[in-house]
């Protein structure tokens, strides 16, 4: 029996439309600009005013919106909060994926290191650096919804509600931002940075909130999202597909 997707869930899956509409058509305009020669982007953007400042003021205020407890978000940013620690009567924080944090860190700034070094000696313009962060925000999603890569290379963590880095995902995402100067820009990396600044000077001052052996927010029982249950559903799709074309193919012979 199939069951209802979470308010949070639906949450996450009209995010990931409109990530993938707006990268869509950032691609189609970027393969535009190749043709022609020309920043093509950019110039859409500085056209439009509007449409840039429409995206500003969206991811501005989901950032902000991430500074405050809410129903209707993933548990997995929200464990910093104190009025979501939920005492386990365990003492012994264990935090096993904290040294994974650090290569990650290092992964990250290596593999944007690569594009923001092509871009400084002129082979990449500002136009796919746009790219680059609205193709890293449809992956955001996709890490949430389907896999992720950071889960499975790294941390080896149980899923996104116990992510060691959940708040640092503005911050990746607008990593190639640092190499397109602006107000609009710099503003949206700076608050994405402090996101981040924030969450790790929380993680390190109260870690007891953070470790799914002391805080029973983190627990299956907690879990408002129910993220493992519609990768189950979508794993169990996937089977009977197989199984459907499988057969389809056997006839077919």
């Amino acid at each position: 029996m199939r069951k209802k997707l979470s308010p949070v869930m639906i949450a996450h899956y009209i995010s990931f439309t409109w990530r993938t509409a707006l990268c869509v058509i950032l691609l189609i305009l970027w393969i535009g600009g190749l043709v022609n020669g020309k920043s093509t982007i950019m110039y859409h953007f500085e056209e439009h005013r509007f449409i840039m400042t429409a995206l500003w003021v969206l991811f501005m205020c989901e950032m902000i919106a991430r500074l405050f407890p809410s129903g209707i978000r993933s548990p997995g940013c929200q464990k910093q909060f104190a009025r979501n620690f939920q005492k386990t009567g365990n003492t012994d924080i264990v935090i096993s994926d904290n040294h994974a944090t650090i290569l990650v860190v290092f992964t990250w700034i290596l593999f944007n290191g690569i594009f923001g070094a092509l871009h400084l000696i002129g082979i990449l313009n500002d136009d796919f650096m746009l790219l680059l962060c609205s193709l890293f925000s449809v992956g955001d999603m996709i890490c949430i919804l389907f896999f992720c890569p950071f889960q499975t290379l790294f941390f080896k963590n149980r899923c996104c509600v116990t992510c060691r880095i959940y708040n640092w995902d503005f911050a990746m995402m607008f990593t190639p931002l640092f190499f397109v100067p602006g107000l609009y820009t710099w503003s949206l990396l700076g608050m994405s940075v402090i996101l981040l600044i924030i969450w790790e000077v929380i993680f390190f001052m109260h870690p007891e909130r953070f470790s799914e052996n002391t805080n029973a927010f983190l627990s299956c029982e907690g879990c408002t999202e129910k993220l493992c249950r519609h990768k189950k559903q979508l794993i169990s799709l996937w089977k009977q597909n197989e199984q459907f074309f499988s057969k389809r193919i056997k006839l077919l012979r």
